[in-house]
C-alpha cells in the first residue's frame, strides 16, 4: 500500500492553482481583453509559488496552463493542415508548450532560490524580463503572450510608449509581487504603496499624447481575398486566386495606396513576372503606390524568400518601376519553425506531412532594411508574426517613415482566439512606436489602427471585402522609439541591486 506526504499533496494543490491561473490569463488576452485579470492571476501564481515546496513545477505548471490555453489556436494549423493523426498532433502540441512551460519554471525557481518573498517585488521584475527575453531569441523566439499585451485596456497602457510592452510585462510582476508582500510583510502600507504606482502612474501617462497628426493623409485601399488556406499552394488554383484579387481591386485603382496581404500572388515571382507587370502599368497610370506578398524563389542561388514588393508609383512619378529583383521590397527576416524554416531538417524532413509542408524552407532576410516606398510613402514592413518583435520593426524605422505596415495570412488558425491576438499584438505595436498600423490579411482581421492603439476600421472575418479609408498621418516620437527597451533593463536593474544588497 502506498501513502501519499504532505509535502506530495501540497505540491498537487500548488501546481493546479498554477496550472489554473495561467488557463486563465488567456482571459486577458484578445479577443476577452479583461485587463485586470493579468495582475490578479499573476498575484495569484506568485502566492502558490511563496509557498510552494517544488518551485520549478509550480511555475512548469503555471506556463503549461498559461499557454496550453492561450496558444491552443496553433493546434488548429497541426491538425488540419498538418496531416498528422489526432493523436500525433496532441503529443506535439504538448511539446511545444512544455518547451515554452520552461522558461516561467526558471523564473520560478531563480526567484525562490535566492530571494525570500519581501524582496520579490525588487528581484522578480528583473528575472522576469531575463526569462521572457531567452523566450523570443532562442530557437528564432516566440514571444507570443506576454504579459504587457493584457494591458492595452488598462491604465498600465500609458507605460507602453514610454518602456515599451517588455516593460510593462515587468511592471504586471512588480504589482503582483508587491501585494505578495503585503500579505507577508508588516510593512503593508508600504507595499500596497509600490504595487499602486505603476497603476496611477500608468493613468496619468495615458493621457500624454506623445505623437501628434499632421496635415497629410493617404486614401488607403486593402483587400482581402479571404482564400482558402487548402487551395491557397494548389497550382490549379494559382489563375483564379490571382483574379479574384485583380477583380476585387478594380473599382479601387483611385486610391494613394492599395496593398495586398502576405503571398496574395500564390505564384513564384519569377514565373508570375507578366502578371506583375501588368499590375505596375495599372498602378501607375492611375497614380497608385501598390504593395503586394509574393514569394520570390532565385533559381541560380536556390533561395526563396517570403518578401513584400513595391508596384507602380514610387515616390509619386506617373510610370511604374518594377523590374524582376529590384530594390524597392522587403524579405521576412524572422521565419516561423516548421511553417518557414525546418530546424534539423536534415532529420526531420519525410516523418510527417507537417514537415513537407509548402514554402517551408525560406532563406531570412536582413534584420534591418530599407523602408518601402509607395507613391510617396515611406512604410517599414512586418510579414505575420514579425509584428511581435519590437526591437526589429524600431530598428526599421528610419527618419521619414510615415507607416508600419504588417501583412499577414491567418487562414491557419480557422475560426479560433490566435487572429485576435495577432491583431492585438499590432495594436500594441502603433501605441509603443506612435504610428499607425495597416494589417492587411487574407481572411481577416484587416485593419487601420491609430497610434494610441485603436483599431478605427476593420473588415469582418471570413469574408472576401476591400478596406477603403482615409488614414491620417502623425509627427513626433514616442520615447520607446529613441530609448528602445533599455528603459526597461535600466529600471529592473535599479530594483534587482537593491534586492542583492538586502540579500547580503
Amino acid at each position: 500500500m502506498t501513502t501519499t506526504t504532505p509535502k506530495r499533496k501540497n505540491s498537487r494543490l500548488f501546481h493546479s492553482i498554477a496550472f489554473l491561473s495561467g488557463a486563465g490569463l488567456t482571459l486577458g488576452f484578445a479577443p476577452f481583453s479583461v485587463w485586470a485579470l493579468g495582475p490578479l492571476l499573476v498575484l495569484v501564481f506568485l502566492a502558490a509559488l511563496a509557498a510552494s515546496p517544488r518551485p520549478f513545477w509550480t511555475g512548469f505548471w503555471f506556463g503549461a496552463g498559461w499557454f496550453g490555453v492561450g496558444i491552443s489556436w496553433v493546434h488548429v494549423s497541426i491538425a488540419d493542415f498538418g496531416g498528422l493523426p489526432l493523436i500525433g498532433s496532441l503529443g506535439l502540441m504538448a511539446l511545444l508548450c512544455g518547451y515554452l512551460a520552461l522558461y516561467p519554471a526558471l523564473f520560478a525557481w531563480l526567484l525562490r532560490r535566492y530571494f525570500c518573498t519581501h524582496l520579490w517585488p525588487l528581484a522578480a521584475p528583473l528575472l522576469w524580463l531575463m526569462t521572457e527575453w531567452l523566450r523570443s531569441w532562442v530557437l528564432t523566439g516566440f514571444p507570443w503572450l506576454s504579459l504587457g499585451y493584457s494591458q492595452l485596456h488598462g491604465p498600465l497602457a500609458g507605460w507602453i510608449p514610454v518602456i515599451g510592452e517588455f516593460g510593462t510585462s515587468a511592471l504586471v510582476i512588480l504589482t503582483a509581487s508587491a501585494l505578495v508582500a503585503f500579505t507577508a510583510s508588516g510593512r503593508k502600507a508600504y507595499w500596497l504603496m509600490v504595487a499602486l504606482l505603476p497603476l496611477v502612474a500608468g493613468s496619468l501617462l495615458k493621457q500624454i499624447n506623445w505623437v501628434s497628426p499632421s496635415d497629410r493623409q493617404v486614401d488607403l485601399a486593402m483587400v482581402q481575398g479571404n482564400i482558402k488556406q487548402e487551395l491557397r499552394w494548389i497550382p490549379e488554383q494559382d489563375a483564379p486566386t490571382m483574379n479574384k484579387y485583380r477583380q476585387l481591386s478594380q473599382n479601387h485603382w483611385d486610391a494613394d495606396l492599395m496593398i495586398w496581404p502576405e503571398a496574395a500572388i500564390p505564384k513564384l515571382e519569377p514565373m508570375a513576372v507578366e502578371y506583375i507587370q501588368a499590375l505596375d502599368e495599372q498602378a501607375a497610370i492611375t497614380h497608385t503606390g501598390m504593395i503586394t506578398g509574393i514569394v520570390n524563389y532565385n533559381f541560380e542561388s536556390q533561395q526563396a524568400f517570403n518578401q513584400l514588393i513595391a508596384l507602380g508609383s514610387e515616390g509619386g512619378e506617373p510610370q511604374g518601376h518594377y523590374q524582376y529583383q529590384h530594390d524597392n521590397r522587403y524579405a521576412k527576416h524572422h521565419l516561423l519553425p516548421i511553417g518557414e524554416f525546418i530546424p534539423l531538417e536534415d532529420w526531420l524532413r519525410g516523418l510527417a506531412p507537417i514537415f513537407d509542408l509548402p514554402m517551408s524552407s525560406f532563406t531570412r532576410g536582413a534584420y534591418q532594411q530599407k523602408n518601402i516606398i509607395a507613391n510617396g510613402y515611406h512604410l517599414a514592413p512586418a510579414i505575420c508574426f514579425e509584428i511581435a518583435f519590437p526591437e526589429q520593426i524600431r530598428a526599421n524605422l528610419h527618419p521619414g517613415t510615415d507607416l508600419i505596415l504588417t501583412v499577414s495570412n491567418d487562414a491557419w488558425f480557422g475560426r479560433s482566439h490566435g487572429p485576435h491576438q495577432h491583431m492585438e499584438i499590432a495594436q500594441v505595436r502603433a501605441l509603443e512606436l506612435g504610428l499607425p498600423v495597416l494589417r492587411a490579411t487574407n481572411n481577416g482581421i484587416t485593419g487601420v489602427i491609430t497610434p494610441d492603439g485603436r483599431l478605427v476600421q476593420r473588415l469582418p472575418q471570413f469574408e472576401e471585402s476591400v478596406l477603403r479609408t482615409e488614414v491620417n498621418l502623425y509627427t513626433g516620437q514616442t520615447p520607446f522609439v529613441r530609448w528602445g527597451s533599455w528603459g526597461s533593463w535600466f529600471m529592473t536593474l535599479v530594483l534587482f541591486a537593491f534586492a542583492w544588497l538586502r540579500r547580503r
